[in-house]
């Protein structure tokens, strides 16, 4: 997403308010159910408690981590949301970058409305 928002903001891509709005609530809605599972998940960051049994003591640190490493469920989950802000900024310059073309548009054909 990071490459997105620098290709908006580098004028790569434009788009209008009315298409532009619509992928931001789309974004939104993505935003706000991955951090509601953030919160659902949450539990999955302390250690289970599987029981005393030598599997059980071998299995906790690893279902833990499997959880929140680098690579892990939760972590993966909070790049995610990154990704999808990065994403809605991309969308929100792409819109101003649409919005400045059609005036500079409207400005080189003297002003007329289109």
């Amino acid at each position: 997403m990071a490459s997105f928002a620098n290709l908006a903001a580098s004028g790569g891509f434009e788009v209008n308010e009315a298409g532009g709005e619509a992928l931001i609530k789309a974004i939104q809605r993505m935003r706000d159910w991955a951090n509601g599972q953030v919160l659902d998940l949450r539990q999955l960051a302390q250690q289970m408690p599987l029981g005393t049994s030598h599997a059980a003591k071998v299995m906790k640190p690893y279902v833990q981590q499997v959880a929140i490493d680098d690579q892990g469920f939760l972590t993966q989950l909070a790049k995610f949301v990154e990704s999808l802000d990065k994403a809605e900024q991309g969308i929100r310059t792409a819109m101003a970058n649409y919005k400045a073309t059609e005036e500079a548009n409207r400005t080189s054909l003297g002003n007329m409305e289109v």
